[in-house]
């Protein structure tokens, strides 16, 4: 029996190693087709996804009308061996729909006609802000020959291929590349189009998915729990638990406080920047809210469009528009994101602009959001598993105890006074 469970063994470990060589294989030099699969599972699950991160967006606030409204049918419901009152949990589901929808009708019918008006007016102005431009260049070559001769060197060269484009034998030519790139357009517009609909249609099925998720929370997180004893050991178990919860503190801390941060300093900008009476305050005020969700560069990238916006119009309300945005980036950076964000990710300013490099760099502009709470899970994970091997060793957990060398054990602190916990836990009593 042993002698044949010896050869299942083996069987199972050389059928997954091939396996493995061919999906590596196929993936860097073949069809890649385990790249095709996931994409394609990706855009199934799309739809959950979005539901399953208004659901976590959303639990807060949920927990809040339990919490003050509905206490005690929930406490006579745990008392009963339920997770939650269902009467009661549907009560706080439509109450908290009911305020997110308020809250998008109060700044559609402030915001929309605003950010209607900038953009009519930004579009009826296009060709003066061409002449000013033009302008401007024209000043700047005056006084720089060098920089027109480079121009009218660079237009020569121009105008030559835009001749040979245009030269009497390259009509068909032409006329077919020209047609082949209307169809491109079309085409684009097309598909532009699609995936709109296709947005808005994976957006309503996740709303009704971030419904069913927040009705039922308790009882998937208590089954979550449960599948962790099952499959790791007691003690695994505990700790996969504990890094869950670490994780949870870091994101929810960060891409909440996030948002609601970009909300107040958006809110902030519309309310300042009317007083000053700045031309396209609305369309700057929605720049500067949604680019502030990304870290540090975010003030950066919301600012530099928005100014200079607002410098083809006038050039000193530019200048005190760029004084504040300092001024207000300041007021977030040193008070209003301290107090909603406060120190959830733990993360220097290098590692959070490692962060958020690394994580544009694969995905966008969600990478560079979503980078610095991954970054900072990771970064946990590595200090928690750094500090328990040296924990072992009897070493100083201190970075300071290795400048200039590694210590002694015999001068490490006792196991007593070393934390027996992971970062962000509480120690045991």
């Amino acid at each position: 029996m042993d002698r044949k469970s010896e050869h299942v063994k083996s069987g199972v470990t050389v059928f997954l190693t091939v396996g493995a060589i061919l999906l590596f294989y196929d993936t860097l030099f073949g069809r890649h087709w385990l790249l095709n699969v996931w994409r394609q599972l990706l855009s199934a699950v799309r739809p959950i996804l979005y539901g399953a991160f208004m659901a976590y967006l959303l639990a807060p606030v949920v927990n809040f009308f339990e919490r003050h409204l509905f206490s005690a049918q929930v406490q006579r419901a745990r008392e009963k061996g339920r997770f939650t009152a269902p009467a009661a949990r549907a009560a706080s589901l439509l109450l908290t729909w009911a305020l997110v929808c308020l809250m998008f009708y109060i700044l559609a019918s402030v915001l929309l006609p605003e950010l209607y008006k900038s953009v009519l007016q930004l579009a009826s102005n296009v060709e003066n802000y061409y002449n000013t431009i033009a302008g401007w260049v024209e000043a700047l070559l005056a006084t720089y020959p060098d920089v027109e001769t480079l121009v009218v060197e660079q237009l020569n060269d121009y105008y030559q291929d835009i001749a040979g484009w245009l030269n009497a034998n390259d009509i068909a030519g032409w006329l077919q590349k020209a047609l082949s790139q209307a169809q491109t357009v079309v085409s684009v517009a097309a598909g532009s189009v699609m995936g709109l609909v296709n947005f808005l249609k994976n957006l309503l099925v996740g709303i009704i998915v971030s419904i069913y998720l927040l009705f039922a929370k308790e009882y998937c997180a208590a089954f979550a729990r449960r599948a962790a004893c099952g499959l790791f050991s007691r003690k695994n178990a505990v700790w996969v638990l504990r890094g869950v919860h670490r994780a949870d503190v870091i994101f929810s801390g960060f891409v909440r406080g996030k948002l609601l941060d970009s909300l107040i300093i958006g809110i902030l900008c519309f309310i300042s920047c009317s007083i000053l009476k700045f031309p396209y305050t609305p369309l700057v005020s929605v720049i500067v809210g949604i680019t502030n969700i990304i870290p540090f560069f975010g003030p950066f990238l919301g600012a530099v469009p928005s100014a200079f916006l607002i410098l083809l119009v006038s050039p000193m309300k530019a200048l005190y528009f760029l004084l504040f945005i300092l001024v207000l980036q300041q007021l977030d950076g040193n008070v209003i994101g301290p107090k909603i964000l406060g120190d959830t990710t733990g993360l220097s300013s290098l590692w959070v602009i490692i962060a958020i490099l690394v994580g544009g760099s694969f995905f966008g502009l969600p990478g560079m959001f979503f980078g610095v709470p991954v970054c900072a899970c990771l970064y946990s994970l590595f200090t928690f598993l750094v500090d328990a091997c040296l924990k072992k060793k009897r070493l100083p957990l201190e970075v300071s105890a290795y400048d200039g060398g590694a210590p002694d054990p015999a001068s490490a602190e006792t196991p007593e006074a070393v934390p027996d916990t992971p970062p962000g836990e509480p120690e045991k009593k």
